[in-house]
């Protein structure tokens, strides 16, 4: 018999599942967090339960917050079950549930005043958010675009604001009104140097009404890098089943996540934060390596993967692994293309490191799908492959691997797998990125051309050349004979 996960039913369900061992309702309020998703439940929320366990860090509870219609129903899920959340962790050897509790309350999505008015209170000394690659409004170059209309409405409502940018800027100017200090900025994003783009939104947006204060919140207010890993997929139904018929939990969304996570983080908290390195939490004066390292061989390796595999009509990400093209393609661009220039990182093998990515990937219990690895790679290219495409050049090293996997990607985005089967939509761009693939076919700097994603690389022949052959390839001989090409065997 299953149980409704609530905080009344806990006692239930500790037969099968962890349950927090500390008092929730000594719990207070500390950190504000936006964007309640799966990967902060797998992730930070985590992290702060296990301090809470300890009996720390009680004055550190998380409130949730929300600007999307998706937060909105997040919201209502939640809610429904106290704000707990089944955390499952599946490794090879092993599956184990915990129920986490370090959320205390989500405010209602769309209440700016009630949004502005909590992140003015005293006690939130760090604002946290986990908002996608693809939600800090930047351009290739990881420059703010201010000109975004999202961003110029709210430079021109700044009262009103409906982004998290502007939201969080609306609370630093109240505190300053009340006197009260400045919280701490801390993006739990996957993107290079994610304190530094949190703080150019929340500068640049600012700027648009009131420069001063823009100045201000830049020379004043702590935006901490960090690197966050661990793979979360998302929740479907698959998982709804498999919580409430493993551990009898009726959740009406839990976390599915694998065993291992890192997070490293800049000791930057002027106004507090909990002790976290005493769960695990790694605190550097630079976290600049570690974000390469996890960005360059983790992320990337996850594109390299995904297009082939997606075009050749493969669900799950451990069967990706389990094709041996696939895997061949990405032992072989990670070790010729990737690792080479990714610079050496404190304490760490590089080597030891990507054996260790190989493992996460291949695991067969996570259920986490091609589908999702191919997701916003608009957003996601510029980030985890062209960063290592330009390094490459710079070294004097033809990225010839990693041209094959933009040519996957924009043959991914022409809509149809190699058997002929449909692609549904899978980027905020998808329709401009279709028509692109399309043009692509006959004209290959039709892909290259968008600045947004590639800079000036259609200009560069050492990667433009070897991207225009292997897209005639994959579209006279298909996927798999285009990597045995690659990998010397066709």
């Amino acid at each position: 018999m299953s149980v409704r996960l609530s905080a009344k039913t806990l006692s239930d369900i500790a037969a099968k599942a962890a349950v927090p061992g500390y008092d929730r309702s000594a719990l207070t309020p500390g950190i504000l967090h936006f964007g309640v998703g799966n990967f902060h439940r797998a992730h930070q929320a985590v992290y702060l339960d296990e301090l809470f366990e300890t009996g720390e860090g009680h004055d550190f509870a998380i409130v949730g917050a929300g600007v999307m219609p998706s937060d909105a129903a997040m919201r209502e899920k939640l809610a429904s079950q106290d704000y707990l959340t089944t955390v499952v962790e599946q490794d090879n050897a092993r599956t184990s549930a915990r129920v986490t509790g370090p959320m205390v309350e989500m405010l209602p999505v769309g209440d700016t005043p009630a949004i502005i008015e909590k992140l003015a209170d005293a006690a939130i000394r760090i604002v946290s958010l986990t908002v996608t690659e693809g939600g800090y409004f930047i351009d290739s170059d990881g420059v703010f675009d201010p000109s975004h209309p999202a961003i110029a409405a709210d430079g021109k409502n700044p009262d009103e604001p409906k982004t998290v940018f502007g939201l969080i800027g609306a609370g630093l100017k109240l505190r300053g009104e009340r006197g009260i200090a400045p919280f701490t900025v801390m993006s739990c994003d996957n993107i290079p140097h994610n304190g530094k783009v949190c703080r150019a939104a929340v500068v640049g947006t600012m700027r648009l009404s009131d420069p001063a204060f823009a100045d201000w919140i830049d020379a004043s207010v702590a935006f901490p890098n960090g690197m966050v890993d661990r793979i979360t997929p998302a929740t479907s139904q698959r998982e709804i089943d498999h919580c409430r018929e493993t551990f009898g939990i009726e959740d009406a969304w839990p976390v599915y996540c694998e065993e291992f996570k890192q997070w490293v983080l800049e000791d930057d908290f002027p106004s507090g934060r909990p002790a976290l390195e005493k769960v695990g939490v790694q605190f550097v004066p630079d976290v600049s390596p570690y974000e390469t390292m996890k960005i360059r061989i983790l992320n990337g390796g996850h594109a390299i993967i995904a297009y082939p595999a997606g075009l050749m009509d493969v669900h799950f990400v451990h069967e990706a692994m389990e094709n041996d093209l696939v895997a061949k393609f990405l032992e072989k661009v990670e070790t010729d293309e990737i690792i080479p220039v990714v610079p050496p990182v404190p304490d760490t093998d590089l080597a030891d490191y990507y054996a260790l990515i190989k493992r996460r990937f291949a695991n067969p219990k996570i259920g986490d799908t091609v589908r999702r690895l191919c997701l916003d790679g608009s957003n996601r290219q510029p980030k985890f492959i062209v960063l290592s495409i330009l390094d490459n050049l710079k070294a004097g090293r033809d990225p010839v691997g990693l041209a094959l996997e933009s040519a996957l990607w924009c043959r991914y985005c022409r809509g149809v797998t190699d058997s002929g089967a449909v692609i549904e939509p899978n980027d905020p761009n998808w329709d401009k990125l279709t028509e692109r693939a399309k043009a692509a076919e006959t004209d290959p700097s039709a892909w290259l051309s968008m600045t947004e994603v590639y800079g000036s690389l259609k200009d560069e022949p050492r990667f433009a050349t070897p991207f225009a052959d292997w897209l005639t390839m994959l579209a006279q001989k298909g996927t798999a004979e285009t990597l045995k090409t690659y990998l010397g065997e066709g």
